[in-house]
């Protein structure tokens, strides 16, 4: 089922889904299984599996040489998100990413996809890779999240990227795409990030995912101006605690957000990290309340695969 009409036959309820992280190459999928075993309980209408480009490895030769070799650290998101559909019963979402994938390989992902009966995608740009100072399209492959949108809402219309093939079979993707209450940190401001997510909505997206924030206020502004703006799609806040003293610094560095003053020092005065997870469990819970309150359709935890500290969240709100 795509994600709209989950968000509609709730008839005004706000729904849990939460995000997952695919193992580490080497690893098995019961990792997988046990978060879900763990999060099952919520009846999530949707689970996301992040999809991450390829990183590079410097393997030397004998002769001294370094030779520079492509690897894909967590491969595996397409089988996944079909092992999900296929043992819980419910809608699973994978991420579509630039980094990494020509046209061609895009196309056939989402043709495998299509097959699978995958009727959602989330569209994002990417990562730059590790120790590249900006994202760096693969050669044939896109380079803006817009451009990515449009082949899916080509293939949406039976539109290929060969125009040699006749009678081509519509897909039917209901397609989200990621927002930002505070700003993509590469736009210059606010207004030019805003103009972009609302061409988006325009070129098709039917639903939009969040960045994660802890200041419900911006979550708001950001819907208002969207709703004032003619973007009437749903706009799912995207959701996780503070669980160590180290995401003070990450979280900004990595996400480009702001973390309230207020949660900063009660994490500051935390003596243990048990004590950070207690402070982020009581900051997070209230947020979600307010959302609840504001009428947020969905509430969207990234778990990182570490289903512990959402699940005390959740069931604190049920």
């Amino acid at each position: 089922m795509k994600i709209v009409d989950h968000i509609k036959n709730a008839n005004g309820k706000t729904l849990f889904s939460f995000e997952l992280l695919p193992p580490a190459k080497g690893q098995g999928i019961q990792s997988i299984f046990k978060t879900m075993d763990e999060l099952m309980e919520f009846k999530p209408p949707f689970i996301d599996v992040t999809y991450h480009r390829e990183d590079y490895l410097y393997k030397q030769h004998v002769s001294g040489l370094l030779e520079r070799v492509a690897y894909r650290k967590r491969p595996g998101t397409v089988a996944i998100c079909a092992a999900i559909m296929n043992k819980y019963k419910v809608d699973a979402v994978p991420h579509l990413i630039c980094g990494g994938f020509t046209k061609e390989e895009t196309e056939n992902a989402l043709i495998d996809l299509n097959f699978l009966g995958i009727d959602n995608v989330l569209v994002l740009r990417g990562d730059a890779r590790k120790g590249d100072p900006d994202f760096v399209p693969t050669p044939g492959g896109h380079a803006y999240a817009t451009d990515l949108l449009q082949q899916v809402v080509d293939m949406n219309k039976g539109k290929y990227l060969h125009e040699d093939i006749e009678s081509s079979a519509k897909t039917d993707f209901c397609i989200g795409v990621a927002g930002y209450p505070e700003k993509h940190f590469e736009s210059p401001n606010f207004n030019t990030d805003f103009k972009w997510l609302k061409k988006k909505v325009e070129m098709g997206a039917e639903f939009i995912v969040t960045q994660m924030f802890f200041n419900v206020e911006k979550y708001k502004e950001f819907v208002t101006k969207c709703r004032d703006n003619g973007i009437h799609v749903p706009i799912i806040p995207g959701l996780k605690p503070l669980t160590t003293k180290r995401q003070l610094i990450t979280l900004p560095k990595i996400f480009h957000l702001d973390i309230p003053e207020e949660l900063s020092d009660a994490v500051e005065d935390c003596k243990t990290n048990a004590d950070v997870r207690q402070v982020g469990e009581e900051w997070l819970v209230e947020q979600c309340k307010e959302l609840i309150k504001f009428g947020a359709p969905v509430l969207h935890f990234y778990t990182m695969s570490n289903p512990g500290p959402t699940k005390k969240i959740v069931e604190r709100l049920v």
